[in-house]
């Protein structure tokens, strides 16, 4: 398969998710609405779940004048970053469907996860297993996990926020990304 080609991957049943960008009114000053993108997200199907790509940002803290940060992020709309974005964030949603787990994987990066719809078993590569609901929160440092949804017709949806992160070192070995051959799923940037 050619980079340009995406895989084919399932259909998420659950709602299309608008996103606004805000920006000044180089006149008044004023908040608007930036037009410069449509509201609905991206979505891009894997065949294991439904990947949504929130916001890009390629640095820390962002550049906002000038619509530098929104043209960095309709440059990754094109072409988006693996899970991780070097030096900036991610914000992404994940549909994934009833009754399946994602393989075991680690990103070398600080990932705030939110449940917004159903509900998630975060594995890790211990053994142990917390439930989580609606509105819970898992800070992800740099571990090796999965995620599973267990209900066995419902789809679920989670929201990630990617940070980069120094290496991750565990006696005295530095830690890698690791996506256990996700197919469709690029290395970081």
């Amino acid at each position: 398969m050619s980079s340009s080609e995406k895989p084919a991957g399932v259909q998420s049943p659950l709602r299309n998710i608008n996103r606004f960008i805000t920006t000044h009114d180089d006149s008044t000053g004023k908040a608007i609405f930036h037009n410069a993108l449509p509201d609905e997200n991206q979505i891009d199907s894997l065949p294991s779940a439904v990947f949504r790509l929130g916001y890009v940002t390629k640095e820390f803290p962002p550049q906002l004048n000038d619509d530098k940060d929104v043209n960095i992020y309709k440059d990754f709309l094109n072409s988006p970053p693996g899970l991780v974005a070097s030096g900036g964030t991610v914000l992404r949603m994940v549909d994934v469907p009833p009754n399946s787990t994602s393989p075991m994987h680690r990103t070398v990066s600080l990932d705030y996860g939110i449940v917004l719809e159903g509900e998630f078993d975060l594995v890790l590569d211990s053994g142990e297993v917390r439930r989580m609901k609606r509105g819970d929160i898992a800070v992800q440092r740099g571990t090796m996990h999965a995620w599973r949804n267990p209900h066995p017709t419902e789809w679920g949806r989670l929201m990630f926020v990617l940070q980069p992160c120094q290496p991750v070192v565990v006696g005295g070995q530095e830690l890698g990304e690791d996506y256990a051959g996700m197919q469709g799923v690029k290395p970081s940037e």
